[in-house]
Parts: structure tokens; sequence; C-alpha cells
């Protein structure tokens, strides 16, 4: 493979590591600090703070074109680390991909719709049932721990995949394989 193609696969392996570290820091966030913080609120405060994160994720092509690029970068390198016949590289790529291709299926099955179940419920001002806060709480916050550990692990495949192409690139050729 040419240097071309050398570039290629040095952009997408750390373009797929820095798109799948900002998602994994977002869950990680939300983890460790915006729910924790939300659970100390009233459920009122609770709905209208999620119903306005919500809002303004979805509302971000920013976060939409990583949220999606991330997977698309992930499978390009994976793709073309096997066509230039580096396999063990290839390998930890594509393992990252399947990970995070998990998370994309977990987000858009299961905490978009209580999302929108949440949005659905209408002005939290003017919200008398709250039972929708409870339904969400356990299931969402469960669910993004999921995919904070998949994203993680997502990182952590790829951060292997630069290694192995970093000693493949300095010469150890062999130990890359």
């Amino acid at each position: 493979m040419g240097s071309t193609g050398t570039r290629l696969s040095s952009v997408l392996l750390v373009l797929s590591t820095v798109l799948v570290g900002l998602m994994a820091g977002l869950f990680f966030a939300f983890d460790v600090s915006v729910m924790p913080g939300l659970a100390k609120a009233d459920d009122r405060t609770y709905v209208t703070a999620m119903q306005n994160f919500n809002a303004v994720i979805d509302g971000n092509p920013l976060f939409g074109t990583v949220f999606v690029v991330a997977l698309l970068a992930v499978f390009a390198a994976a793709f073309v680390e096997a066509r230039a016949g580096r396999r063990e590289v290839a390998l930890w790529t594509a393992l990252a991909g399947a990970a995070y291709l998990v998370v994309l299926v977990v987000t858009f099955t299961v905490n978009i719709p209580l999302n929108n179940e949440l949005a659905d419920a209408g002005d939290a001002a003017q919200l008398t049932d709250f039972s929708v806060v409870d339904k969400f709480k356990g299931t969402w916050e469960t669910v993004n721990i999921v995919r904070t550990l998949l994203c993680t692990a997502a990182l952590t495949a790829l951060a292997r995949a630069l290694v192995l192409y970093g000693r493949r690139a300095g010469g150890r050729g062999a130990s890359a394989r």
C-alpha cells in the first residue's frame, strides 16, 4: 500500500478514535454528573431539564454528524486495514465498530423512544402525572451506562488498533499482523 493508503489509514484510525472518544465522553458525563445532579431535583425540574437536553441534542447538527460519522469512520478504517493486509489492526477496528454499532442500535431502540415519550408528556409546568419520570429514569439511566461501557470498549479497541498500526508503520510489521 502506498503512502496515500497509509495516510488514509492513519487519518481514519485517528478520526475514529476521536469521534468514538467524544461519544464515550458525552455518555460518561451524563452517568457521573448530569443524571446524579438531576436525581437531586424534583420531578418537574427533571422533566424540564431532560426535555431541554434532548431538544438541544436533537437540533444540533454537530452532534448528529459525530454520532453517525463515528460509525462510518470506524468501519471505513477496518475496511482499509483489511484491504492493506493488516488483519490484526482490521480486527480490532472492526470490533470497535461492532461495539459502537450496538450503541447506535440501543440509542435508536431504547433511548430515543424514551426521549420522545418524555417530550410527548408536554410542558413540565403543566404536568400533573409524573409517572413517566420513574419509567424514564430507571431505564434511560441504566441503558446510558451500557452505552458508556460499549463506547469505552470501542475506544479501547481503537487504541489497540492504533498501537498495532504504529508498530507496523514503525518497521515492526510482523507483530502487527
